[in-house]
């Protein structure tokens, strides 16, 4: 399944790449859909399994992570800093 996760910062975005979650592949960043909002313009996209989870940004970048799905987004993580 393919996600898409956006960041307060391009460094934030970065890393991410870098320091991928478990089951985390095909990262691309590129910049942020027009549908999504965003403190910075790149977000990262990447594929992982539907049972895929996300409940916790230890390094406090990431402003939200959207599941791709039929022509929408579906929110699967919002910082609570959002």
């Amino acid at each position: 399944m393919k996600y898409i996760a956006t960041f307060y910062s391009h460094f934030g975005a970065i890393r991410f790449k870098r320091e991928a979650p478990e089951g985390v592949t095909n990262i691309e960043l590129r910049p942020v859909p027009r549908d999504l909002s965003s403190s910075c313009g790149t977000s990262a996209s990447f594929d992982a399994s539907e049972s895929f989870t996300f409940t916790e940004d230890p390094t406090e970048e990431i402003e939200q992570i959207v599941a791709v799905t039929e022509g929408s987004y579906k929110t699967i993580y919002e910082s609570p800093n959002k």
